[in-house]
């Protein structure tokens, strides 16, 4: 056999042909420039707790040259107690983000073939095999699903929801023919990104009663909702909560999430976790967070005031306002199509976003910011709205 001399190697040929065709998450724009109104990822425009900050402060010894523990315990501790569990029904990830990827490596199979959608298209593939390979979810949704599914190998499955972006009954579902009760996996988004849509807890449940695998609900957004679906998770052993810190709790920079499951699902995750996968300094910061629960029913508050507020507003501008649980508003603007209100914006410095996607593109999500902030989004879309009358 001829050798290759290694100059002459071509790296794209190292790469996993899987990789080369995978269409990667893109995450929002973080700009680098000051005088920017930043509406565009969802982050609290309200910090961190004094609490927290101290915390972070009184930790800056030592204790930086070690490893930090491995599974966080003192913080599922304090987990545990907030949500009348048990420890062992918690884990905590590097965001949830790492969460979703882990669920997807421990529950579902690899296709030879690749990843695969719309697998129903394809019987002699063998239903019951494909189901084990199957990540399912909604759409829209969270828009890294898909792309962890494509990274594993899995099969995808995305099912429309409503035309309002409600959930489909089960018997909907039943009948439409494309849903997988057997799917090894299914992500719901609760409250829904990027609609903010919500969806009672008697609503998912009885979805979850007819799956026959892993259900995770993905709560990222339930802090700023009228209910959650924790409890579901400890009433069924197949479905997991995820959680996260970065949006109610200002930790995006520190990425911090956690999961509530049964414990055989839970250490299915700590199984296949990187080693010291969560930060010392992020879990010190979420302790921190959950001994201050005063400040964060604060802040939440003020978000949700400003939610309703901005809401009104928009919709005296002829926007037309999604009902929101989350800390964004999906809004279909007046007059011009979405991706022209949002370059519009940009060159007012207001940073919203947009998905290209068949059911997104006519939308902007607004993520709720600080009352001066939202009071600048409304004046630049004021002005928008009159330099074209």
């Amino acid at each position: 056999m001829k050798r290759i001399r290694p100059e002459a190697i071509n790296p794209a040929t190292l790469v996993r042909p899987l990789v080369q065709r995978l269409s990667p998450y893109v995450p929002g724009e973080q700009p680098k420039t000051a005088g920017v109104v930043k509406l565009n990822t969802n982050e609290n425009p309200y910090g961190p707790s004094p609490k927290v900050l101290q915390a972070l402060r009184a930790a800056l010894d030592d204790r930086l040259r070690l490893y930090p523990p491995p599974t966080a315990d003192a913080l599922r501790e304090k987990l545990a107690k907030r949500h009348d569990c048990a420890v062992e029904n918690i884990v905590v990830g590097n965001g949830s983000d790492e969460l979703l990827a882990l669920a997807t490596r421990a529950f579902v199979d690899c296709s030879p073939a690749g990843a695969m959608e719309h697998y129903h298209l394809y019987p002699s593939h063998g239903a019951a095999k494909v189901s084990l390979r199957t990540v399912q979810y909604f759409t829209p949704s969270y828009s890294l699903y898909p792309v962890l599914a494509a990274i594993h190998g899995a099969q995808k499955n995305p099912v429309p929801l409503q035309m309002d972006f409600a959930l489909p009954t089960l018997a909907d579902l039943r009948r439409g023919k494309l849903w997988d009760f057997g799917a090894a996996l299914t992500f719901i988004t609760t409250p829904n990104a990027p609609t903010g849509r919500g969806y009672p807890p008697e609503e998912l449940e009885e979805i979850i009663r007819a799956q026959e695998r892993v259900v995770v609900l993905d709560e990222a957004y339930a802090d700023f909702a009228d209910t959650d679906a924790l409890k579901l998770a400890l009433k069924y052993p197949h479905v997991m909560v995820f959680r996260t810190f970065s949006k109610a709790y200002s930790l995006c920079y520190q990425r911090i999430g956690y999961a509530v499951g049964h414990p055989t699902l839970v250490n299915a995750l700590l199984k296949i976790k990187d080693s010291y996968n969560v930060n010392g300094l992020g879990q010190i910061a979420a302790q921190a967070t959950l001994d201050d629960p005063g400040y964060y029913k604060t802040t939440i508050e003020k978000v949700k005031a400003t939610r309703a507020w901005l809401a009104q507003a928009l919709t005296e501008l002829d926007f037309s306002v999604l009902p929101s649980q989350a800390n964004f508003l999906f809004v279909r603007p007046p007059e011009h199509p979405a991706e022209y209100w949002l370059q519009k914006l940009r060159e007012r410095n207001v940073l919203v976003r947009w998905f290209d996607g068949v059911d997104t593109r006519s939308y902007l999500r607004i993520t709720v910011g600080k009352d001066s902030e939202v009071r600048a989004l409304v004046d630049a879309a004021k002005k928008i709205l009159s330099a074209r009358s």
